[in-house]
């Protein structure tokens, strides 16, 4: 697969290191020394703007790894050129915004998938092997929690402001617990939750706080922080006959770790199995692996549009709910 990248920031370097079965051909960032440090390194023809990517004969797909505002027209028209997409969570700044690309993405034939790595991270794949096995029984519940303290200056930075972002910890760190919770558990039929500024003057949430429902009953009570002081994820997932909790992430999150406690029959103590990853973050190539492999096989990416609407709908409501009320 012949790659394009849009966007070579961060996230748009880390994309180029990790691309199994896949070659980055041109790459283009409105910083134009960013695009032109990645050309350099990679061999990748710098581009004069995102829309040459669209019209090379030699792109296959495109990544866009842009700031939020900029993800759904960058996405919309690749799709539009008939290049297939990963577009980086959370996709765009609201659901309504996805629905052109949904649309045009079954129009055009064309793969599109939203970049939620963290369905890759090896701890969390071990555990939904275990919970498909019906290892621990029929899911009940999930509690996560997933955060950081921001940096000095975090208030001026382009996620601080609600029109390039589209909002705060809800749709940074907290897309990806709501995307987690719902490939375990579904989708929400309730959604309840508070979304507050607690420590950074900025216009947006720095920490969001959702008590999720399924029409089964099942509920997902996640908390997203920007005021967390020690980079900390934690996911627990609660069957009737065991617990699967996975903690860190790699890097400053801690070593990651899947831990499954399984009851016994007179209950008391549970048997206990651990699973250590100590390998360097392995998500990233992962997830692209599956995208060729989506493309090769023309199948619906399992993390789709679709899912991101979802998601970014979760946030919305919580944001809703959590507006002043106004009137008497």
């Amino acid at each position: 697969m012949r790659v394009a990248i849009i966007g070579c920031g961060f996230i748009g370097r880390k994309r180029a290191r990790f691309l199994p079965g896949g070659t980055l051909v041109a790459c283009f960032d409105v910083v134009p020394a960013q695009s032109k440090a990645l050309a350099d390194e990679t061999g990748a023809h710098q581009l004069a703007s995102w829309e040459d990517a669209l019209t090379r004969d030699d792109v296959d797909a495109v990544i866009v790894a842009t700031t939020h505002e900029a993800l759904p027209k960058i996405g919309l028209a690749a799709i539009e050129a008939g290049k297939h997409v990963l577009i980086e969570k959370p996709a765009a700044r609201r659901a309504a915004e996805l629905e052109p690309l949904i649309a045009a993405a079954a129009r055009k034939g064309v793969q599109a998938r939203v970049g939620f790595n963290h369905r890759y991270h090896p701890a969390l794949r071990k555990a939904r092997e275990l919970v498909d096995a019906g290892e621990v029984g029929p899911l009940m519940y999930i509690r996560a929690r997933y955060g950081h303290g921001g940096r000095l200056g975090y208030e001026g930075e382009w996620r601080a402001k609600p029109e390039i972002s589209g909002g705060g910890e809800l749709i940074d760190q907290g897309m990806h617990l709501i995307d987690l919770a719902r490939w375990f558990l579904g989708d929400f039929a309730d959604v309840q939750g508070f979304a507050g500024t607690y420590y950074w003057d900025m216009p947006v949430e720095d920490n969001g706080f959702m008590l999720l429902r399924t029409s089964q009953k099942q509920v997902a009570f996640l908390h997203a922080s920007w005021s967390e002081w020690k980079n900390l994820f934690s996911f627990e997932v609660f069957g009737r006959v065991g617990k699967l909790e996975v903690s860190g992430l790699g890097g400053s999150y801690g070593l990651e770790k899947l831990t499954f406690y399984r009851m016994l029959p007179q209950m008391g103590p549970p048997e206990t199995n651990v699973w250590e990853y100590p390998a360097p973050d392995e998500s990233w190539a992962a997830e692209f692996a599956e995208f060729v492999e989506d493309v090769r096989l023309r199948r619906t990416p399992s993390a789709s549009l679709l899912d991101a609407a979802a998601a970014l709908r979760v946030v919305e409501e919580v944001v809703r709910s959590s507006a002043p009320r106004t009137g008497t």
